[in-house]
């Protein structure tokens, strides 16, 4: 493993963090797009980049994110580039048209990926993970529940919050308050969408929201069957499950991500866990310069793989 140096123009963690969400620019050819529907009558809309191979990657994008940010094509032209065919997937609500059913999607919503594995595994030998952030979380998540399917044969996840209630206070901190407002923006617009289009969601409280938690405490727990945010984080937490992944695993979490609390650093003794701390790298940063456009976090990752 080659350790990460950042650019010397990225000083500092927020940078790291900001610059490859605004500024990165991935060249890839346009993806096939297939709606597959879920058992519950929803539905996930799939972006694919096929070539006819054997093995297939599958990307999960992070919160408020969907399959056409920059880290997620920049994964996908990485894998498509060794020779994989890829298909980065919506979570739902998240590919423009909003899903059909009362739920969204959150940080636990393993049984979606299920649903998205099982889909595929008809078609390939072998298939891959990648998730990032939320992503990341719901991807360890599947893999340490009994019905994992037995074609997944290794996996990537890369600035999982493992931890979700600290993780959630940290992201919830003054110095955070410009990543909190914006997802917090976004969840709030994406409810109120949902309450004009669908019976049964009460939004009377969403105006006094006022923190992640509060959002989680009035909205995403109850709307998912959980008793309240703490119900939610403790049930969907994947540092709960990655004692129970058998499937070889890289976990990448940089140490000055300003979205990860202590927990998400664990020591964790499982020998199929490969999991990495570099001293850099921010919340799904990991930007390097003159490499053909190649992100470390790429580059590592199609190293664990070969």
């Amino acid at each position: 493993m080659t350790k990460y140096t950042p650019p010397a123009l990225l000083f500092n963690r927020h940078l790291e963090t900001i610059f490859p969400s605004v500024a990165r620019r991935v060249n890839i050819t346009t993806p096939r797009r297939e709606r597959i529907t879920t058992p519950d009558d929803d539905f996930l809309d799939l972006d694919w980049y096929e070539q006819g191979s054997s093995r297939c990657v599958i990307i999960s994008h992070g919160l408020e994110g969907n399959s056409t940010r920059s880290y997620v094509t920049g994964m996908a032209k990485a894998m498509f580039s060794e020779g994989m065919d890829v298909v980065a997937w919506n979570f739902r609500g998240c590919s423009g048209e909003m899903n059909r059913q009362l739920r969204f999607y959150h940080s636990g919503a393993s049984d979606d990926l299920q649903t998205l594995v099982n889909h595929v595994a008809g078609k390939y030998d072998q298939i891959i993970l990648v998730g990032f952030s939320l992503g990341g979380n719901v991807t360890l998540k599947y893999l340490g529940e009994p019905t994992v399917h037995p074609f997944v044969k290794k996996a990537i996840a890369i600035s999982v919050p493992m931890d979700l209630h600290t993780s959630c206070l940290e992201i919830s901190k003054p110095h955070n308050w410009i990543y909190s407002r914006r997802f917090l923006k976004s969840l709030k617009l994406k409810v109120r969408t949902k309450a004009s289009v669908r019976k049964g969601l009460n939004i009377e409280m969403l105006d006094q929201v006022s923190t992640l938690q509060e959002f989680d405490d009035h909205f995403t727990g109850p709307i998912h069957g959980f008793r309240d945010a703490i119900d939610y984080y403790t049930q969907s937490s994947s540092i709960h499950f990655i004692k129970n992944i058998h499937v070889p695993t890289l976990i990448v979490n940089a140490l000055n991500d300003p979205f990860l609390s202590p927990a998400c650093y664990p020591k964790e003794g499982n020998p199929s866990l490969t999991i990495e701390f570099p001293e850099r790298g921010g919340h799904v940063g990991f930007a390097q310069f003159n490499h053909n456009g190649l992100y470390w976090s790429e580059a590592r990752a199609l190293d664990f793989i070969r």
